[in-house]
């Protein structure tokens, strides 16, 4: 995909096209017809699925109503068309990632128009021009986004507004769009009470690696750590990373740097909450949550020794879910950390307490309820 991708249509007899928008990274749909109130629910979701775009010139509420029964009608299909159940819990995982993708590309074919100010013209449309603005900066063009997409930036804007209660800070923390939110308190519960190694002082120097939104600087921060590092290589995560420190009033303990992992130089201290499962992102902003063939777990263990001070310890925290998805198995986390030279000092384990680990309708509940949240405590052999 280019970095001004274009899409284009036929409408009233006229050739058309406008700038296309997708922070899924999904190019722009190859056919595009015209749509409005006029169109059912069944032959919308038979065109999504044909791979045919709706762009939509009706009344803004009608699209949402259509875009939910669009969703009831790709949810039923796979309990109309029920396929040989899976074997294992990778097989599981496989069919759930391949499910959830067929679902994200037909819901995302009911198109919306953009004026250049990021203001929608239909009817009944809802003013979002600081959410895109957010998202897009200031508008220069007209442009076209999925509906689905809208949404998706919508809901994350009311996320930055609001924040995230974070119980370790008695704060909140405020994610940017596509930048992971700490909705899962039990990691950053496992940062705020593990023991400092011995070493540390108040002056030493800690590092953040893959800061995301800065909640671990801030804990670190909270807990009286005056030299921090977070790094992180993502331009949104680093903006929101300081905005977060800056709000939480530890700008001057922690400094935000840009790098692909490790700042230069080491520290007593290293954390890193890489992401959690090894499998291919299918879009830009899954990568906060799968990581390629452990690409970001495997660099830090082997970055780790390196960059730490004598007597310096690593916390890796980490989820097995990948475990008990048979994605990757404890012994070959165990041998990638033997092979660079560390050893496990110690290891706390916490259970999740998110909605689904009792959600029994989730294809992955069993490897969910059986899912453990760990802090590594890893030093140099």
């Amino acid at each position: 995909m280019t970095d001004n991708p274009i899409i284009k249509w036929n409408e009233a007899g006229e050739k058309k096209s406008a700038r296309w928008r997708s922070e899924t990274g999904s190019p722009p749909p190859k056919k595009v017809i015209i749509a409005d109130d006029r169109i059912t629910a069944d032959i919308a979701y038979r065109q999504a699925c044909e791979g045919t775009a709706l762009l939509w010139r009706g009344d803004f509420q009608n699209a949402r109503q259509l875009l939910q029964a669009m969703a009831r009608r790709a949810d039923e299909k796979p309990r109309r068309h029920k396929s040989k159940p899976a074997t294992t819990a990778k097989e599981a995982f496989n069919l759930h990632r391949q499910a959830q993708s067929q679902r994200a590309r037909t819901l995302g074919m009911l198109l919306i128009p953009f004026d250049a100010d990021h203001s929608i013209p239909l009817r009944r449309a809802p003013d979002v021009r600081s959410a895109c603005e957010q998202v897009y900066g200031i508008g220069t063009e007209p442009y076209i986004t999925s509906l689905r997409g809208l949404q998706g930036l919508i809901g994350a804007y009311e996320w930055r507004k609001n924040g995230v209660e974070i119980p370790a800070l008695a704060a909140r923390i405020h994610p940017h769009y596509g930048v992971f939110a700490p909705i899962r308190s039990e990691y950053v519960e496992l940062v705020n009470s593990a023991a400092f190694p011995k070493i540390m002082t108040a002056q030493s120097i800690a590092f953040d690696i893959g800061t995301g939104t800065g909640v671990l600087a801030a804990v670190l921060a909270k807990r009286d750590i005056q030299n921090i590092v977070a790094t992180d290589q993502d331009q949104r995560a680093l903006q929101c990373a300081r905005e977060n420190l800056d709000r939480l009033g530890f700008a001057s303990q922690v400094e935000v740097r840009k790098a692909d992992l490790f700042p230069e130089g080491r520290a007593q201290l290293i954390v890193c909450n890489p992401p959690w499962v090894p499998a291919r992102p299918s879009s830009p902003l899954e990568f906060a949550v799968f990581d390629p063939d452990s690409r970001m777990l495997l660099e830090f263990l082997n970055g780790l020794a390196a960059h730490l001070e004598p007597g310096g310890e690593g916390w890796l925290i980490l989820s097995d879910l990948a475990e008990h998805l048979g994605l990757r198995s404890r012994d070959e986390l165990l041998a990638a950390i033997d092979s660079t030279g560390l050893k496990v000092a110690a290891k706390t384990d916490v259970k999740p307490h998110h909605s689904r680990v009792s959600d029994t309708s989730d294809p992955l509940h069993g490897a969910r309820s059986a899912e453990l949240t760990s802090l590594w405590r890893l030093v140099v052999k």
